[in-house]
Order: C-alpha cells, then sequence, then structure tokens
C-alpha cells in the first residue's frame, strides 16, 4: 500500500492529478476503435469474396490476423511502455494503425489485406492496453474500477453494435468504406493523442535493463494471484460472451428465422442492456463491495448461459432465447470492469505489462471461440451453449478463487470499487 502511495504522489507531480474530461474521452475512443474494427466488415464477407476473387476461408483469415495482432500487439506494446512510457509508444501505434488502415482501404488482393490487418491489429493494439495503464497511473480506488468500467463496457459493446453498423455503411458504400471509415476514426485518435494525452509514467517509475527488464516485469506479474484470478474471470467471462456474438447470426438468423432488420434490432436492445449495467457498476463502484458486484454480474452470466444450453438441446424458440441472450450481455457490464479493476490495481509496477497479458489472454479465446461456436455447422446452437456454460464456469472457478486471496474480501475491496 506504502509503494503504490508514493507512486501515486511521485505519477500526481508530473501529470495531471486525475483525468479530464477530455482524456477519459480520448481514452474510451482508443479502447473502442479496435473492438469495433474487429468485426464491423463481417456483413461485408460475401462482397469481399467476390470482389477479391478469393474464397470465404480467405476473407475469414483477414480476421484472424487482426485478432492475433490484436493480442500479439498488447503483449510487446504494454511491456515496452512500461521501460519507455505510454505517450511514445500509443503515438507510434496510431499512426501506424492509420498507415495500415489506408492500406486495407486500397488493398487490391486478399494477401496484401491479410498482412495489412494483422499490421492493423498489432498497432491499435496500442490504444487498448495503454488507455488501461494510464487510467492505472493516473488514479486509484473508486475513480479506477468506474474509468475501467467504462472501458470495458465499450470493449464489450463495440463488437456487439458494429456488424449492426457496418451493415448500415454498407447501404450507402461498398466493404471499402468500412475500411475507410475506421480509417477515419484512426486519424482522429492520432490527433487526439497529440493534443489530449500527456505521459502518465514518469521517468522515475519507469523499468530499465532492456529486454531482460521486460522479462523479468512479466514473471512478476504472472506470480500475483489476485492478478491472475481477476484475469481468469475477465478473460473467461469475455470468452463466453463471445460465444455469444460469433454464434448469434446463425441462431437467431438461421435458427429463429429474424431478417437482417430484426437481428439488427436485437443486438441494439441487448447494447442497451450493457451499458445499462455498466453504468450501474460505475454508480455502484464505492458504495457495494467490487466483488459482491462481480459475482453478480457473473450469476446472470451463467443464468444466461445455463438457459441458452437448455434452448438449444431441446429446440430454440424465438422469446426465451432472446431473453436469455440479453440476460447474457447485461452480464458483463458488472464484472468486466471491475474484474480489470482488481487485476490492474493488484500490481504496484508493471502496469503496461499487466494489461498487455489481460488484453491479450481476452482476444486469444475470443479467436479461439469464433470457430468453435460454429463447429457443427450453421443450424445447431448447441456449440454456442456449451461454450457458454463452460466459459461462465471456468470464470466462476477463477472468483471463487479469488474470493479466497488476502486482498480479495469484500471488506478490503468495498473502497476499491
Amino acid at each position: 500500500m506504502n509503494d503504490t502511495t508514493a507512486a501515486g504522489t511521485t505519477a500526481a507531480s508530473t501529470a495531471p492529478a486525475g483525468p479530464t474530461i477530455w482524456l477519459v474521452a480520448t481514452l474510451a475512443l482508443l479502447s473502442a476503435v479496435s473492438p469495433l474494427a474487429t468485426d464491423m466488415y463481417l456483413p461485408a464477407f460475401p462482397q469481399m469474396q467476390d470482389d477479391l476473387g478469393t474464397t470465404a476461408a480467405s476473407v475469414q483469415l483477414t480476421l484472424t490476423a487482426f485478432m492475433v495482432g490484436l493480442a500479439l500487439g498488447q503483449l510487446v506494446i504494454g511491456p515496452l511502455s512500461d521501460a519507455l512510457g505510454r505517450r511514445g509508444p500509443l503515438l507510434i501505434g496510431t499512426i501506424v494503425c492509420l498507415a495500415a488502415s489506408i492500406a486495407c482501404v486500397l488493398a487490391p488482393n486478399v494477401t496484401v489485406l491479410v498482412v495489412m490487418r494483422f499490421v492493423q491489429g498489432m498497432s491499435g493494439a496500442a490504444g487498448i492496453v495503454l488507455s488501461r495503464a494510464v487510467i492505472t497511473d493516473m488514479t486509484r480506488g473508486a475513480r479506477t474500477a468506474r474509468l475501467m468500467s467504462l472501458m470495458m463496457v465499450l470493449g464489450g459493446l463495440m463488437p456487439a453494435l458494429a456488424p449492426s453498423i457496418g451493415g448500415g455503411i454498407l447501404a450507402v458504400g461498398d466493404w471499402r468504406t468500412i475500411f475507410l471509415v475506421v480509417c477515419a476514426l484512426v486519424g482522429v485518435m492520432v490527433v487526439l493523442v497529440v493534443v489530449v494525452v500527456p505521459e502518465s509514467l514518469p521517468a522515475g517509475r519507469r523499468g530499465s535493463g532492456g529486454l531482460r527488464r521486460l522479462v523479468v516485469g512479466a514473471g512478476e506479474v504472472l506470480r500475483n494471484r489476485t492478478y491472475l484470478f481477476a484475469t481468469g474471470v475477465f478473460t473467461l467471462g469475455f470468452a463466453a460472451f463471445f460465444g455469444y456474438i460469433s454464434a448469434s447470426p446463425f441462431v437467431l438468423q438461421n435458427i429463429l428465422g429474424l431478417g437482417e432488420l430484426q437481428y439488427a434490432v436485437v443486438f441494439g436492445v441487448n447494447s442497451l442492456g450493457i451499458m445499462a449495467t455498466g453504468g450501474l457498476a460505475m454508480r455502484l463502484a464505492g458504495r457495494v463491495p467490487i466483488l459482491s458486484v462481480v459475482g453478480v454480474g457473473l450469476a446472470l452470466l451463467a443464468a444466461g448461459a445455463v438457459a441458452l444450453l437448455v434452448l438449444a438441446l431441446v429446440g430454440p424458440t424465438l422469446v426465451p432465447t432472446l431473453v436469455a441472450m440479453f440476460v447474457v450481455a447485461a452480464s458483463i457490464g458488472l464484472f468486466m470492469g471491475n474484474s480489470s479493476a482488481i487485476a490492474m490495481q493488484a500490481l504496484t509496477s508493471s502496469a503496461g505489462t499487466g494489461s498487455a497479458v489481460l488484453g491479450a489472454a481476452q482476444f486469444l479465446l475470443a479467436g479461439l471461440i469464433s470457430p468453435i461456436v460454429g463447429i457443427n455447422g450453421e443450424d445447431d446452437a448447441v456449440p454456442m451453449g456449451l461454450v457458454l456454460v463452460v466459459g461462465s464456469a471456468l470464470a466462476w472457478v477463477s472468483y471463487l478463487a479469488l474470493r479466497r486471496e488476502p486482498a480479495g474480501s469484500d471488506r478490503t475491496t468495498t473502497n476499491l470499487a
């Protein structure tokens, strides 16, 4: 506690006492653009296949390349920022991401697109990993939990909204127009980083010793049990949620017969659920024990998961399936931000490395989940139900382990949230 307080005091001498509204808005955008770019172009897959003269599998590879880049980029950029500071890597990452986004718009074939999507993901990872690190540098206690909840709500909301946004863009343009919109968003990111984002990690708090120091920092993070268990809650819960994201198009449209507009409306309603519970989590920060809020969120996730599996086994019907999906979506607003806050505040140093491991695990698991939910074809909802149940059960295992940690009781975490 004394080390953390001293670190916070040092930061205050060289950075704002806390994030300004403009900085919070900028960090929110930085954390949202890459999740939005992950699958905003999914509705354009058939068009891309025809336009680029390639196969469906090759087009799908552009998504895989982006997610792998997003995971690896966090593992590289996060630890580097612990040694070099936050602002420099963030600015370089966003500039490279802008260049890669422009290359995606102009890609003449699918091979170039796959390579540029990897670069786009790897460089765009800077926004996700460093927005969390900057928050950890500049805040403590309830404010950290509130801002982490905001970042995580956006991180969960964007994949849910992205296909609908992409479909709307396709109504007035083609698949390259979607990437042009991403270019515009990344361009705004670059400007805001230059104008708004300060250096939040003073030289005196940075690591030294090059690659060896980075490896040591990663070892310190991975030996922190509170961090690991909280990260388990975050990543496994998100993996379950991503199972719903990946499977919902064929469950709702192929099996239950919804049209494209109806599908978009369902996603919009579920997104409102994420926003509502995320806002509730922010209001509860500092008033209700943080682990109690996480537990309620995981209970909702498990209830929705079990309901979807039972429905898949007996034969899905529309209204019960929609209710269960809403419960699954709404649950993430309660546990994602709070579990990430617990993980990040368990670290008295190496916040960039901790943020990197958390984010890389999140997107690597999500990338693995995406093909699993469709393993039995597009007319079977059972794989989705199984992914949700297994993911939520493993998240509960991590949660119960977290509660047994000395710093994991509700008493010691009341002020954190």
